[in-house]
């Protein structure tokens, strides 16, 4: 790993990290202060809704000015919605915190991806570049609510008292302090010259690309099974009477896999192809679906569970890479701005959805609806073998080299 890519996965970590631990001591705490599990609901909401809201002008911001600026300002974003909880934990003000943390973890990981789509050309090495860059988000999903958490617990005069969650505040304010270190160190590296003008260009003209729209499916379909895993497992957990320590367990089990494949992926990008990953991962995704609910034995759902987390965790380093071979250099920020709106719009609204679903149809119809959407999503992720790419150099495949299509 380059000295520039761990700066770059280091800003990113630290932002994400903050969030993180932001997303777990702002529900406690209002559920402290007596707020229903509605409001509570709505909380955690806001920090997906912002990354919505912001998608696409972020994408257009971070295209004109690269990366440096919008990393700094969503740092000192973060860092003034985290310290506004310390000093005034009130409701309002602890979803405005959700919405700056939410909101400039959105906007980081914009120019982060796009940061890192201009450190490599030739798919493999994007393929590479990627999968390290997926690790970041992964440990500080781990480090975020487990240093808040005990921080909470263990700061205060009694546990989970309020000087608990002033110091935890306090102490996720300063990662972005990191974060500002650590953009510093990585090269700005900006469109080219001459990439043509964005004027009078909408994001929304990328759908037109077939090979995009694809994309966008098929990333939707497996965010979609991300959300319905983490959402259903619990209750289809409860409905087989396990504790609460079993289905923590679960949860783990896919946690620690889709982390676990990211480690290996770097080592296998010279012999993947993304399409084929993707493929892949999403027929694999599918048959879990179709048996997870015919499961009753915790060591069956745990294995169940790790197969899950290998399929999905190798599909966003594949998706990023071929994201920013199909859609042209000048405007990666809005591709990216747009995929992610779209896979947080999921995130609000799935969860709703899966709910009223499973209270009507049962916990297990929803998984074996999500796994026949998947397996009719694995033709377009098919279909990308045959993407138009906007490559500046020769397109690697095997032990030929084949020069990109051309425009």
């Amino acid at each position: 790993m380059s000295p520039q890519l761990f700066y770059l996965i280091l800003s990113q970590l630290c932002l994400h990290a903050c969030m993180a631990g932001v997303r777990l001591a702002v529900p406690l705490l209002a559920l402290k202060m007596g707020y229903s599990p509605l409001a509570v609901g709505v909380l955690l909401a806001l920090f997906s809704l912002m990354q919505v809201v912001l998608g696409l002008p972020a994408g257009r911001f971070v295209d004109r000015h690269g990366f440096r600026l919008p990393v700094r300002l969503a740092a000192l974003a973060a860092m003034a919605g985290t310290l506004l909880a310390v000093f005034f934990p009130s409701f309002g003000v602890l979803a405005l915190a959700a919405l700056m943390t939410g909101g400039a973890t959105g906007v980081a990981v914009i120019a982060v991806q796009r940061q890192a789509g201009r450190m490599a050309q030739q798919p493999e090495a994007l393929r590479r570049l990627f999968s390290w860059l997926a690790i970041g988000p992964a440990v500080s999903n781990f480090i975020g609510p487990l240093g808040a958490g005990l921080l909470i617990d263990f700061a205060g005069r009694s546990a989970g008292d309020a000087l608990g969650y002033q110091v935890a505040f306090g102490a996720l304010a300063a990662l972005p302090l990191i974060s500002l270190w650590a953009v510093g160190r990585v090269r700005d590296e900006r469109a080219p010259a001459h990439a043509p003008a964005a004027e009078g260009q909408r994001a929304w003209d990328l759908l037109r690309d077939a090979s995009f729209r694809r994309l966008l499916i098929v990333n939707w379909c497996l965010s979609s099974c991300w959300d319905v895993h983490t959402f259903v497992v619990p209750l289809l957990g409860h409905e087989r009477g396990l504790s609460a320590s079993v289905i923590g367990t679960l949860l783990g089990a896919f946690a620690v896999a889709a982390t676990a494949v990211r480690l290996v992926l770097p080592a296998l990008a010279g012999r993947l192809s993304e399409w084929k990953v993707i493929t892949t991962a999403m027929l694999v995704t599918a048959s879990m679906f179709a048996v997870y609910p015919l499961l009753y034995s915790p060591w069956s759902m745990g294995l169940c569970s790790v197969v899950l987390g290998v399929a999905l965790g190798s599909v966003q380093p594949m998706v990023m890479s071929m994201l920013h071979q199909i859609t042209p250099e000048h405007r990666h920020g809005e591709a990216i701005g747009l995929r992610l709106m779209v896979i947080n719009a999921s995130s609000v609204l799935m969860p709703l959805l899966f709910g009223s679903a499973g209270a009507l149809v049962g916990v297990g119809a929803v998984f074996w609806a999500t796994g026949v959407a998947v397996a009719a999503g694995s033709r377009p992720a098919w279909q990308l073998q045959h993407a138009r790419r906007h490559l500046s150099v020769p397109v690697v495949s095997g032990s030929a080299v084949l020069e990109p299509p051309p425009q």
